[in-house]
């Protein structure tokens, strides 16, 4: 049974496709593993540490270097969640508003 790290790797490949780069399609799954992976600091020297990268240089150019173009890997989200909901008459309803009621 493939790991979480395979799944992962397949989920990311249109992804990747739309990055362009090969140096940031070569660090975004780390990246990514990094985040959602074990472990408790997210920054990016310890996971940098956790993936057994001998430079956290590297991880850390591919967050801060340069300006990305946001719009292909948009439009690709967009794609994929036409594609897990129903298509274009599907509806994703996305709540991430939430309020703290006092007690």
């Amino acid at each position: 049974m493939p790991g979480w790290e395979d799944e992962l790797e397949r989920w990311l490949v249109p992804f990747l496709d739309r990055l362009g780069h090969k140096t940031r399609q070569r660090m975004c799954p780390l990246y990514v593993a990094g985040l959602i992976g074990p472990g408790d600091r997210k920054s990016v020297q310890p996971m940098a540490e956790r993936l057994a990268m001998s430079n956290y240089d590297q991880l850390h150019h591919f967050i801060t270097d340069g300006v990305w173009d946001a719009t292909p890997l948009e439009t690709e989200l967009l794609n994929q969640a036409d594609r897990l909901v129903g298509g274009r008459d599907a509806v994703l309803v996305i709540d991430d508003h939430f309020t703290t009621q006092e007690r």
